[in-house]
């Protein structure tokens, strides 16, 4: 097998050099659905705002198989995309720019007469933000055949690992609140900040709580990000004091289940806002193309201890898992870069997978 690297270092080169900051995704999608349309598909491309479903390929009787990718990146600090040795340097590169590129690879190179399943492809927005305006929710509510695939590989960072499951996502706000007064005499009014102190120091001590799923161990944690006290003066007994508390849970675990776990935690000291709500999801080991996918060359099995959108085809139904040719420490940072070598083993698994007619008999029987 020959992996076109010239091909895949050029198109992961062009992706980083169109830049798609969440929110700003459209040029990006623009470009990407001009390039997939001049190839020969089952379909026409399907767009849904600044969201593409590209179908690929269709064979009968055989699984179906969505590659899925999100075009957006973070806002970080990154100068003009480039090429350093063995690695391409550039805003999304490693997150998820390098997965982008191995799909479009494979829909420009892949022989389609040894392809053992139903290809489609997914481009989707806004995965960096909220739940809610994340695209990929109104994709699968619109569309008339994701749905129903038998498999979605997300291409999240991940070394060429397969991470499974992903823990579930809570963001509260939890506001305390007092009475001003002038700092030179505090006993006129009550301090937030240090109405606070008992609650911040209760989070510090709680220790992550351990579930093993289907041989892996996904761990419940609570954290506090963020803290404001609205800006008050340096010389003000601060009436407001505002956390974000982001409790990140594992697939055992419902959202209805989480929330009410946090009310309890807080209780009647402060009022508490739910702001993002993300569902975990369960890894899904056990299923024949999951497994199918594992023995295809990854660099190995294990439990997505973060949230991603394979907890969105759960939800639906649909077994979903995260693979990525990216390096999952390079995701977010300031002059993001990744290992090209790593794009073009990406590109090798998936092609293998694709090949593999053993998955196709398994889901058969």
């Amino acid at each position: 097998m020959t992996t076109p690297k010239k091909l895949l270092d050029e198109t992961l080169l062009w992706l980083c050099a169109i830049a798609s900051p969440i929110g700003e995704e459209k040029a990006l999608c623009d470009a990407i659905e001009e390039r997939v349309n001049r190839l020969q598909l089952a379909a026409p491309v399907r767009r849904y705002s600044d969201s593409i479903v590209v179908p690929l390929f269709r064979k009968e009787g055989a699984p179906h198989v969505a590659l899925v990718g999100h075009t957006d990146t973070v806002r970080t600090e990154n100068g003009p995309a480039h090429l350093d040795g063995d690695r391409c340097v550039g805003s999304g590169a490693a997150d998820m720019k390098s997965g982008l590129a191995v799909m479009l690879a494979i829909a420009e190179t892949m022989d389609r007469s040894v392809i053992s399943c139903s290809v489609t492809l997914v481009f989707y927005a806004r995965e960096e933000g909220p739940f809610a305006e994340n695209e990929l929710g109104p994709v699968l509510a619109q569309d008339p055949e994701l749905g129903h695939v038998d498999l979605a590989i997300c291409m999240e960072p991940s070394d060429n690992k397969l991470h499974l499951g992903c823990t579930g996502s809570i963001h509260a706000t939890v506001t305390f609140e007092g009475k001003t007064a002038h700092s030179a005499r505090p006993w006129e009014g009550q301090s937030a900040i240090t109405k606070a102190a008992g609650f911040i120091a209760e989070v510090g001590q709680i220790q992550p709580e351990e579930a093993i799923v289907d041989g892996m161990v996904y761990r419940t944690v609570t954290t506090i990000t963020r803290a404001n006290d609205g800006g008050r003066g340096r010389n003000v007994v601060p009436d407001r004091f505002v956390l974000n508390l982001n409790h990140r849970f594992a697939p055992i675990h419902s959202i209805e289940e989480s929330k009410a776990r946090l009310v309890a935690m807080v209780g009647e000291r402060a009022q508490i806002e739910f702001t993002d709500l993300s569902p975990a999801a369960m890894p899904f080991r056990d299923h024949p193309l999951v497994h199918a996918l594992e023995q295809c060359g990854v660099r190995g099995v294990e439990r997505k201890q973060a949230w991603t959108d394979v907890a969105r085809f759960a939800q639906i139904g649909v077994a979903a898992v995260n693979f990525g040719p990216g390096e999952n420490a390079q995701a977010h940072k300031k002059n993001e870069s990744t290992s090209l070598a790593l794009v073009h083993e990406g590109y090798e698994i998936i092609e293998r997978f694709f090949r593999n007619h053993s998955q196709a008999r398994s889901m058969s029987s």
